[in-house]
């Protein structure tokens, strides 16, 4: 079985699910699964980096942001994730910024500066569609969507059984894929263990 794009991707979700009659409901389907995906995938071909300008020391979130993976300041030093009301406690603009919190659609560093900050972030899967037939996701994992939609398309029926198949291979493969990531990332290093040894 070979899945490269939308529309075969579309054939094959209507024949591993036996429905040849659902493809009117096709683009729901696939904004539910990759809704589900967003939620449970973090691998490498998600990372974007971006400058965020700041203002009183709060800048935008990009529309596609899902979680952060590193925030620099322009210094290019590391900011640390703070509980919000740790970060509430650093209200001056004196000193280079020490922390971030993550506040709705926006990002909050203190002490507040309005200097650029680098965020690495994983964004949202670009959405699958007629107009945009292609992602990442299909060209390296098309067997994650495909049991994705058999998924939804079993819980549209309201067949358990086939749901919880579905679901089960859905597992399989964005394993087997965190797995590849895994090796992408840090193929043969050796770990090191930081900080005081006896």
């Amino acid at each position: 079985m070979t899945l490269f794009d939308y529309a075969s991707l579309l054939a094959d979700a209507g024949d591993c699910s036996g429905r040849d009659d659902v493809a009117h409901l096709f683009p729901r389907f696939l904004a539910l699964a990759e809704l589900k995906l967003n939620r449970v995938m973090r691998v490498a071909d998600m990372e974007e980096t971006v400058a965020v300008p700041l203002t009183e020391g709060e800048g935008s979130l990009p529309a596609d942001f899902l979680e952060a993976r590193q925030v620099l300041a322009a210094s290019g030093r590391a900011l640390r994730a703070l509980p919000l009301q740790e970060l509430s406690n650093h209200v001056t603009s004196e000193g280079a910024p020490i922390g971030y919190a993550i506040v709705g659609s926006a990002i909050q560093v203190r002490p507040k500066r309005g200097e650029n900050i680098h965020l690495t972030y994983y964004a949202k899967i670009p959405p699958l569609t007629a107009g945009a037939p292609g992602n990442w996701l299909i060209e390296r994992a098309p067997d994650v969507y495909l049991y994705a939609l058999v998924e939804e398309i079993a819980i549209w029926e309201r067949d358990a059984a086939k749901a919880g198949a579905a679901e089960a291979l859905k597992r399989q493969a964005i394993a087997g894929l965190g797995l590849a990531d895994e090796r992408l990332r840090f193929g043969n290093a050796a770990i090191v263990i930081g900080g005081l040894t006896p």
